[in-house]
C-alpha cells in the first residue's frame, strides 16, 4: 500500500464470516519461496479447515502466487485454487476490499507520518473495518460477473 512517499507489502485472506489477519510483509521481495513459508503455511493453510470443504483461494497473478513450487506446494497439502484471468483485478473481491481500506487509512486525522504509522494503522483499520462490508462485497460478485458477460468483457462500473 503506498502513502506519502513510501509503501508497505501487506497480505489478507477473507471469506464469508471471517478474514485472516493482515500481514505486514517486510523484508523486501516476496518470492515463492517466502509466500510459501511467510504466507501459505502460516496463514493460509491453519485458515483452510475453519471454512472446511468449500475452502478454495484465490489469488492475483503475482509472480510468487503462480510459481511452479507454489502450485506444487499448493497440491501437496490439497488447498484448490481458482484459476482466475490476469486482467480482471475488478473481478477479484479483495482488491475492493484493498481499496475500502487505503481510503479508511487516508481518512484518518491525523494522517500517517511514516511507514511505521501507516503499518499501524492499516492493521488498525483492517481490525475494524465491518465484517458485513467485506460480507456483501463477497455477495456482490454474481451480480458483478453477470455484468461483466453482458459487457462481453468490456469495461464495467465495476
Amino acid at each position: 500500500m503506498a502513502y506519502g512517499g513510501g509503501s508497505i507489502m501487506v497480505w489478507g485472506a477473507i471469506c464469508l464470516g471471517a478474514r485472516t489477519e493482515l500481514v505486514i510483509v517486510t523484508g523486501g521481495t516476496m518470492t515463492a519461496d517466502r509466500y510459501i513459508r511467510d504466507i501459505l503455511e502460516e496463514h493460509v493453510v491453519p485458515f483452510a479447515p475453519f471454512i472446511g470443504d468449500d475452502f478454495i483461494l484465490m489469488q492475483d497473478n503475482a509472480r510468487a502466487h503462480s510459481a511452479q513450487s507454489v502450485q506444487a506446494y499448493l497440491s501437496h497439502v490439497g488447498i484448490p485454487v481458482i484459476q482466475w484471468p490476469a486482467n480482471s483485478p475488478n473481478m477479484n473481491p479483495i482488491e475492493h476490499v484493498w481499496d475500502l481500506l487505503k481510503r479508511r487509512v487516508k481518512s484518518r486525522m491525523p494522517p500517517p507520518n511514516n511507514l511505521n504509522e501507516l503499518g499501524n494503522a492499516l492493521l488498525e483499520e483492517w481490525e475494524r473495518l465491518p465484517q458485513e462490508i467485506i460480507d456483501n462485497i463477497i455477495c456482490s460478485m454474481p451480480r458483478r460477473m453477470e455484468t461483466v458477460i453482458r459487457a462481453r468483457g468490456g469495461n464495467t462500473r465495476y
